[in-house]
């Protein structure tokens, strides 16, 4: 049997295990530890190890740019779209889906199989081009959430106020544990020191660290599933919508940078990632600052079902691309793909012409 294909194999069962262990979840707050544990331990342990293998070169600086740009292609692509889609353009559920369809969460759902199929390279890569995507969903789109809620208010922000936040998530940005050991990775790098400049008992610990990311990451996908019928069409709708984008998107860079084997894949799987909570957090906060008997600004309960869906949508995705190795590397695969993928929301945006059609041929 294919290597790839017994690895995918092992992981859908490390996926199974955590989705049986369900039962022993007894709360959000225990799903939570298990998420502090990976994002703010386990996760930077790994891009440490991974950052201290790469030669870093000035060109790598574009890649948190490059990060941005896919940001900011799914957020203008997804305004014109997502009212074909089901939602009307201004609606609670329009600004609850502009803001999750441009963001992504490449820790929970890229990085593990990046690392496993790809290697470290890849993953200090993919890791430096979040920063780029981090800016984007911890501050752009914290300013967007803001300005459609004094929007609703017909008031304007006081700029102190504005200031003040921005300054705050500034530096939540760089406090975050992932952000501090790519600082301390780069500083060691230009200093001409590697892992093995570290004590011994230090390197250890990392590289332990380091070695629990798949198997964790996946049982927490697992434990975290949920399975709703409430809006699962409108959501898997939107879910194929932001994945046919995002190869299509992908392989329009692999064809201009001419892209090829792990760094095409590493493209095309890191624009596949998850939605990011960060968008989520903006709309609770936004919606926690709204006066009793004020109109929504967002559809909280549909952003959580999103969030809930996606995870192991893009699980799926990804792990099937990465199953098929170097044919996802080509554009002359990733575009039709995207195509295939866009089917089932064109099918629904095209509904209206249909049935316009069926109305004149009654009538004729």
């Amino acid at each position: 049997m294919n290597p790839a294909v017994q690895k995918t194999i092992a992981f859908a069962l490390l996926i199974l295990a955590g989705y049986l262990l369900q039962h022993k979840i007894r709360g959000k707050q225990d799903l939570a530890g298990v998420k502090v544990l990976i994002l703010s331990v386990i996760l930077p342990a790994t891009i440490f190890v991974a950052l201290l293998k790469v030669s870093i070169s000035p060109r790598l600086l574009l890649l948190p740019a490059l990060a941005l740009l896919l940001n900011a292609g799914f957020y203008f692509i997804s305004s014109r779209a997502l009212p074909h889609l089901g939602f009307r353009s201004g609606d609670k559920e329009w600004r609850t889906m502009m803001m999750l369809v441009p963001s992504l969460a490449p820790g929970l759902s890229a990085f593990p199989f990046i690392l496993e199929y790809l290697g470290d390279e890849p993953l200090a890569l993919a890791a430096l081009a979040d920063v780029g995507n981090k800016v984007f969903v911890l501050i752009v789109l914290y300013l967007i959430a803001m300005r459609w809620y004094y929007g609703s208010r017909g008031t304007h922000a006081k700029v102190t106020d504005r200031a003040s936040k921005l300054k705050d998530l500034g530096m939540s940005l760089l406090k975050e544990p992932v952000n501090l050991v790519i600082i301390a990775a780069l500083a060691m790098l230009a200093a001409g020191l590697d892992l093995s400049s570290l004590p011994f008992f230090v390197e250890d610990t990392v590289a332990r660290l380091a070695a629990l990311m798949t198997p964790i990451v996946l049982l927490f996908i697992g434990m975290a599933v949920r399975f709703r019928r409430r809006e699962m069409a409108q959501i898997l709708r939107v879910l194929c919508f932001r994945s046919g984008l995002a190869f299509l998107l992908s392989a329009t860079l692999v064809l201009l940078g001419g892209l090829g084997g792990a760094m095409a894949l590493l493209t095309v799987v890191f624009a596949q990632s998850a939605t990011s909570f960060w968008p989520f957090a903006h709309m609770s906060a936004v919606e926690s600052l709204r006066e009793e008997g004020a109109p929504a600004v967002f559809d909280l309960d549909l952003g959580l079902n999103v969030l809930a869906f996606s995870l192991p949508f893009s699980t799926v995705v990804i792990l099937t691309v990465l199953s098929f190795g170097d044919w996802f590397s080509a554009p002359a695969v990733i575009g039709p793909v995207g195509l295939l993928m866009l089917i089932f929301p064109a099918g629904y945006a095209l509904r209206p012409l249909f049935r316009a059609e069926e109305v004149e041929n009654v009538r004729v």
